[in-house]
């Protein structure tokens, strides 16, 4: 019965959200508050149907009903139990289920948040959240329901969850990038809702603006928690590997970066509007594409779900749908959303905003373009080709740079107008500096010189130089002693500049473990010791391990430094008993100044094994980056000034 009661509440979550879609939109048409009053209750019930439906799989999941064809395809009795719940979400139509969930979750915040904007404005955006739900449930319920019955018979066992995803990191991954995916809907509700009412003020973003830096705050963690997960888990060294359903990610990250710096001028300046619009509604696009292309089948990679073409039919369908209409709707409707007439100066926070967002869609435009460039050519039928990380790399490169070079620089100079010249004294000092850093961190200690790591160095050293210059440039301009004048700074700005000294810190880790790595792909004998940066590792002994769905090996490596052991690492190769696939466990040692891998390869004689060794330094410094900027965001959030009275923003 529990599996009915699943398929029941997607049914009837189906139905509240097509309602929640239509009453408050007819409601504003024909001025009827009766209507208008029913998005709050929907969007309730909408939230509590989708809770029951997620409850009925994971308990169906944590009892192995294998009774239910998903369950039985991607869970086991032997798996353990934490990783049984995680199956929830684990493979296609449960990845669907928390999306949807996430989605009604994001819904469901917007209608408790009552005392920010006026009834017709919030029943507006909740309708328009209403029609993504109900695009998505639909999905789910002709063509992915979770709760399909395996008839005629039920399988005793589960045939487990892909051996891969039995890693912690599907436990949090997930859910944090759908969070981000999904948080941006809030925006484009916000965009769409304006360009119906033809309103979009300042009191109207900084309501908006909230929703915007927690989707973005999400979706940075969820990336940053992907990349380790990719680090340790598939066992190359690698920290991204520009895999298309990566790049499919980091698109809406790059749109929405651009948003949230493009919401501040509107906020402030009240310019940017139709841009800001034009970038809601792109990001959230650009998250269902990614949908699409993870889904649809016309992908191939270790991420993507592998899914029939009808269902990649119907996505493609509701991307029409969605984007089309978005598109359509700002095409007829923009011109009623009017830029205060405030000219922009050269030299302004202003323009260099605009300017970096050029750069951000640009590098989006690369991503995109290298993504499905070699789609478009295999369904030509030119042949396959391949566009792998020398490409992207070397485009990113060339954006990277003019976009380090403004991030340092735009939180230094005024809104509106400034003086070079004010700036004259600390813009040579600032480059003086930069360079001497550069090349300190170039020369000193290394053998070889690489340009491209003194160019990392030296934007490294320029953001954190004219960040800092900022804050000290900021505290001299208040009044009262220094403890007055750092409480006199908001959360907005803290956020601002812990992010942009992440930014900092993720090239500085970038550019060193890049450039100055060291591998060792080897074979070795138990006994056997390689050398790398003055590290020893000797293979010491190999171990029997057993897990409670696994058997393998465990290969361990004593690392030695100066005659004495530094670590110990445990790397292991797995073998799943229920599908007989072999997986790697690499081993890592982290300090903040290098990382020690080791990954265990194929058995090449009963005592030889093939190994990869890495030294890499200053490897942590990219996740620590990441960590920085969603931390910086999640402050910003709490900024004073989005603390608004009822009925501020009408």
């Amino acid at each position: 019965m529990i599996p009915e009661l699943g398929s029941f509440a997607l049914a009837l979550a189906c139905g509240f959200a097509m309602l929640l879609m239509v009453l408050p939109i007819v409601g504003i048409q024909r001025h009827r508050a009766a209507l208008l009053q029913t998005a709050r209750p929907l969007a309730y019930a909408l939230f509590a149907v989708i809770l029951v439906a997620a409850l009925c799989l994971v308990y169906g999941l944590v009892t192995n009903d294998f009774s239910v064809r998903y369950i039985a395809q991607n869970s086991n009795s032997t798996l353990p139990v934490y990783y049984r719940i995680a199956a929830a979400w684990g493979a296609h139509e449960g990845s669907l289920l928390l999306w949807s969930f996430l989605l009604a979750c994001w819904t469901l915040a917007v209608a408790l948040s009552r005392r920010k904007i006026d009834e017709q404005a919030t029943s507006c955006v909740l309708a328009v959240m209403g029609f993504v739900n109900a695009g998505f449930l639909l999905f789910i319920v002709f063509t992915s329901n979770p709760f399909a019955r395996t008839f005629p018979l039920y399988p005793i066992e589960g045939q487990d969850l892909n051996p891969l995803l039995q890693d912690i990191g599907l436990i949090f991954h997930p859910p944090l990038l759908y969070m981000g995916y999904v948080g941006f809907s809030v925006a484009f509700a916000f965009a769409i809702a304006a360009l119906i009412r033809g309103r979009f003020d300042q009191q109207w973003m900084r309501w908006a603006r909230p929703w915007v830096l927690v989707a973005w705050v999400f979706l940075t963690l969820g990336i940053l928690l992907g990349s380790v997960w990719a680090y340790l888990e598939l066992g190359w060294g690698g920290w991204w590997f520009w895999d298309p359903v990566e790049n499919a990610s980091l698109m809406p990250w790059l749109t929405g970066t651009a948003l949230v710096h493009s919401m501040a001028v509107a906020e402030k300046r009240g310019n940017f509007k139709i841009w800001t619009l034009l970038l809601a509604i792109t990001t959230f696009s650009l998250c269902l594409i990614g949908t699409f292309l993870v889904r649809s089948g016309i992908l191939v990679s270790v991420h993507a779900f592998s899914s029939d073409p009808s269902r990649g039919m119907f996505i493609l369908a509701y991307l029409v749908v969605v984007i089309g209409g978005s598109f359509l709707l700002f095409a007829m409707r923009g011109y009623r959303i009017r830029n205060q007439k405030q000219g922009i100066a050269l030299f302004s926070k202003d323009s260099f905003i605009i300017a970096g967002n050029v750069l951000l869609l640009a590098a989006t435009l690369v991503v995109l373009l290298g993504t499905l460039l070699p789609l478009f050519h295999k369904q030509l039928g030119l042949g396959s080709i391949s566009i792998g990380a020398p490409f992207f790399n070397s485009m990113f490169n060339w954006l990277v740079i003019p976009f380090a070079l403004l991030l340092g620089l735009a939180p230094v100079v005024k809104w509106q107008q400034d003086r070079p010249g004010y700036h004259g004294r600390a813009l040579l000092a600032g480059f003086i500096l930069s360079l001497l850093a550069a090349l300190a961190l170039s020369l000193v200690g290394h053998e070889v010189f690489f340009w491209g790591h003194f160019i990392g160095m030296f934007l490294m050293s320029w953001i954190t130089l004219f960040t800092l210059y900022g804050l000290v440039h900021r505290l001299r301009a208040s009044q009262g002693g220094w403890g007055g004048r750092l409480r006199a700074i908001n959360a907005g700005y803290w956020g601002m500049l812990l992010a942009h000294l992440g930014m900092a810190m993720l090239i500085f880790g970038i550019s060193f473990s890049h450039h100055y790595q060291v591998e060792r792909n080897v074979r070795m004998n138990v006994g056997d010791s390689i050398e790398i940066s003055g590290y020893q590792f000797v293979f010491k002994e190999l171990l029997p391990l057993k897990g409670p769905n696994y058997r393998g090996t465990i290969g361990v490596f004593n690392v030695m430094q100066g005659g004495h052991l530094s670590t110990v690492l445990l790397a292991e190769k797995r073998i799943y008993e229920s599908t007989r696939m072999s997986m790697t466990e690499a081993a890592v040692d982290t300090t903040l100044t290098r990382d020690l891998y080791v990954a265990l390869g194929e058995p090449l004689s009963e005592t030889a094994w093939s190994a990869r060794l890495y030294y890499k330094p200053f490897a942590c410094w990219i996740w620590l980056g990441g960590l920085c900027m969603g931390i910086g965001g999640l402050l910003a959030v709490f900024d004073r000034r989005y603390r608004m009275t009822a009925g501020a923003a009408t």
